[in-house]
């Protein structure tokens, strides 16, 4: 008989927290967008920005598609291990029941 043990609620939480990290990285826009040499004072930081919007586009979208697998992943481990107790429990209410029937005596055959 295995010991595994699964703490529902925290892969629950953990899969519902990813959801809103893959939200956020979604909806969010570019940290970089919208400045120019008026607000960071210097072309080379500007250009140094504009490096920075062009990976960081790249590593977000790289990002938020992981993000959303590991969500997928971790919301089906919660849901399966819950279909699984289900099916362990019931089984042992139908043996519970089974064995705790009265067995009537038989005649000779």
């Amino acid at each position: 008989m295995s010991d595994l043990q699964a703490d529902l609620e925290r892969i629950k939480k953990f899969s519902k927290d990813l959801g809103a990290i893959h939200t956020e990285f979604t909806q969010e826009s570019n940290p970089a967008d919208g400045y120019g040499t008026q607000e960071l004072g210097s072309r080379t930081v500007v250009d140094a920005f504009g490096d920075f919007s062009s990976n960081w586009k790249i590593h977000r979208e790289r990002l938020t598609d992981e993000l959303k697998i590991l969500r997928d992943l971790s919301a089906a481990a919660a849901e399966n291990f819950e279909a699984i107790d289900k099916a362990l429990a019931d089984a042992l209410r139908g043996e519970d029941k089974k064995n705790s029937k009265p067995r009537t005596p038989q005649g000779p055959r």
